[in-house]
């Protein structure tokens, strides 16, 4: 949880330091998450949940999970892409997720079956 609290601070820092025209730019953010898990299934099935919880707070995102085929050591591991329009919109995300208790309570018990291996943000140039 405090890794969660710790990441969507450091997002927002990094948000709120942008000139207003790079923040203005409309440029696709992706933040990519590898997870370990031994129940792919079950955490397809929590992500669809985490899904319809953005869409009712409004959230424009593209979630996306894939598995790694051909990755030698790293094959099978877990990634799930959100991908957003904009840095803006990212920033709305982390707003109201972090203002939303049923998302936090949802985020949390994803701790039951995923370990976060990396979380990154990619900006489109």
């Amino acid at each position: 949880m405090k890794r969660n609290i710790a990441m969507t601070f450091a997002i927002l820092g990094v948000a709120f330091a942008l000139s207003g025209t790079a923040f203005a730019q409309k440029g696709t953010v992706l933040r990519v998450i590898v997870v370990k898990t031994d129940n792919l299934a079950g955490y397809v099935q929590e992500l669809d949940k985490g899904r319809a919880l953005l869409k009712t707070m409004g959230v424009q995102e593209q979630l996306r999970v894939w598995q790694a085929k051909y990755a030698g050591p790293e094959a099978g591991s877990v990634v799930v892409s959100i991908e957003f329009p904009s840095m803006s919109a990212l920033v709305d995300f982390e707003t109201k997720s972090s203002a939303s208790p049923e998302f936090r309570d949802w985020l949390k018990s994803l701790d039951k079956i995923r370990k976060i291996v990396s979380d990154s943000l990619y900006t489109e140039q």
